[in-house]
């Protein structure tokens, strides 16, 4: 479900800090649950999934086709990527965050770990259209339970970098955030499921 920026902007996260340059684009509430010390599980997920092979139908189709354009333009070339178009955010980390372990490796995606808290886990990746923020946060549900929630920060490269990010943006709001939400949810069940 999508929740009001405000869901992510009140929350006194380090990430504030680190990239005021950037603007809030998404923030969702994920479908996990779970006690205070459970928020590595769901990092853990969320860093080695692959999201073509978690999404279906549509969004898996959307998916492959935003990899085929990116090849064709040229956009995900690493000298347009991070280290070579633009600086990491770990260069803007506090020296406590810089000198903590980032957290996961990505699997499959070209995302890199920032830093992870006992509450909040923030990834980058950078290519010619943008450079973009991954959060979770762990929330209290104010009830001695926890939940998951994302939020995507981004600072677009030039004109045709927000043109893009306004181009995908309904592609992203009702069909892949949907459906990578479910597969989440489904491999949350079985992560968290009793043995």
């Amino acid at each position: 479900m999508r929740l009001p920026d405000t869901a992510h902007t009140s929350r006194p996260w380090r990430i504030h800090e680190i990239v005021p340059d950037f603007r809030l684009e998404d923030v969702w509430a994920l479908p996990v649950s779970g006690g205070p010390d459970e928020f590595p599980a769901l990092v853990e997920g969320f860093a080695a999934g692959d999201p073509s092979q978690r999404l279906g139908g549509a969004a898996r189709l959307l998916w492959a086709l935003r990899w085929k354009l990116g090849n064709l333009f040229g956009w995900d070339d690493e000298d347009g990527g991070l280290g070579a178009r633009v600086a990491s955010l770990r260069e803007r980390l506090p020296a406590g965050l810089r000198e903590a372990a980032p957290g996961p490796a990505f699997d499959a995606l070209p995302f890199s770990s920032l830093y992870l808290l006992a509450d909040e886990w923030a990834a980058e990746v950078a290519n010619r259209t943008m450079h973009g923020v991954l959060h979770l946060g762990w929330v209290s549900d104010g009830d001695g339970g926890w939940r998951g929630q994302m939020a995507v920060l981004v600072r677009p490269n030039g004109w045709r970098g927000s043109a893009y990010m306004a181009a995908i943006k309904p592609f992203r709001h009702w069909i892949v955030y949907p459906r990578l939400l479910r597969a989440i949810e489904r491999e949350a069940a079985v992560r968290l499921a009793p043995e």
